[in-house]
C-alpha cells in the first residue's frame, strides 16, 4: 500500500522503467535506434524529484530496494523523468468521467474520431 502520491507516482514510474528499457531493448534488435534519454513522463513533481535525487531521503528510505530502478535509469542517462501536467493526461479519457469538451479534445489527441457512414 502506498503511503502517499509520491510513493505511489514513484512506484507506477519505475513499472514504467522496466517497461521503456525493455522496449528499448527489443527496438535495438529490430535495428531501430531510440532517441536517448527516454523521457518518462511523470506528474508529480515530488516523484520527478525522488527518481533524479540519488541520495536516500528519509522519506524515500521505506521504499522497496526494487522501486529504485527509475532512480538508477535515471542516473545512467537511459531515462529522463520529464512533468506531465494533469489536464495533459490523454489516459484520463479511459479512467475518468469528464466534461463534453474535455473529452473530445482528449479523444482529439488519441486519434480517435467517430465515424458516421
Amino acid at each position: 500500500v502506498a503511503l502517499s502520491s509520491c510513493e505511489a507516482e514513484y512506484i507506477a514510474g519505475s513499472y514504467a522503467a522496466c517497461q521503456a528499457v525493455w522496449l528499448d531493448s527489443v527496438l535495438k534488435e529490430l535495428k531501430l535506434d531510440v532517441e536517448k534519454p527516454i523521457k518518462l513522463q511523470i506528474d508529480n513533481q515530488s516523484a520527478i524529484n525522488l527518481a533524479r535525487n540519488p541520495v536516500l531521503h528519509g522519506r524515500s528510505k521505506h521504499i522497496e530496494a526494487r522501486f529504485h530502478f527509475l532512480r538508477e535509469q535515471v542516473n545512467q542517462g537511459s531515462l529522463d523523468v520529464v512533468h506531465c501536467a494533469t489536464g495533459s493526461q490523454v489516459a484520463d479519457i479511459l479512467t475518468k468521467s469528464l466534461k463534453t469538451d474535455r473529452f473530445l479534445n482528449l479523444r482529439r489527441a488519441l486519434g480517435v474520431f467517430q465515424f458516421r457512414s
